[in-house]
């Protein structure tokens, strides 16, 4: 699972409200969020003496924006059980991702800029909207009737 001696242990130890899944699955949906979805993308020029900051920070992605991203890669991994998957790991609105967070940012695993606040990830969407009743299914039409072999 996770080193006794990483930072992360003892945040779940004393943090119990969210498991160790769903601080990596943060960390997925961040990574799907700059990869799949082109959030926070740099620009060319990132070659010149210090752009490293400088692509740090244009990477940057708000709550907002990595709620978002956290949505479809949830609905990409899980599908119509994503919902079920985030409570089981203590995940019930998007507040609590910002809470996820904050976490990491206070054990030095993600980092912030000054804008930044707990409240940028408060009621971005609602849990049954976005993951029950906004869910397609993507199967053939009800109307073809049952598939024989």
């Amino acid at each position: 699972m996770v080193n006794p001696d990483h930072p992360l242990a003892e945040l779940l130890a004393r943090d119990v409200r969210y498991k160790f899944e769903a601080y990596l699955f943060v960390f997925e949906a961040l990574k799907y969020a700059h990869e799949e979805l082109g959030m926070g993308a740099t620009d060319e020029d990132t070659s010149e003496v210090g752009a490293e900051d400088d692509e740090e920070h244009n990477r940057h992605l708000s709550g907002q924006q990595l709620c978002e991203a956290i949505r479809q890669y949830a609905h990409q991994e899980y599908g119509y059980l994503a919902q079920e998957v985030l409570r089981h790991w203590g995940v019930t609105r998007t507040g609590d991702f910002g809470e996820i967070v904050f976490n990491l940012i206070d054990i030095k695993e993600m980092r912030k800029t000054p804008e930044d606040r707990r409240e940028d990830f408060e009621d971005v969407y609602d849990f049954d909207d976005a993951f029950q009743r906004g869910f397609q299914f993507s199967s053939a039409d009800a109307s073809e009737g049952p598939r024989s072999k």
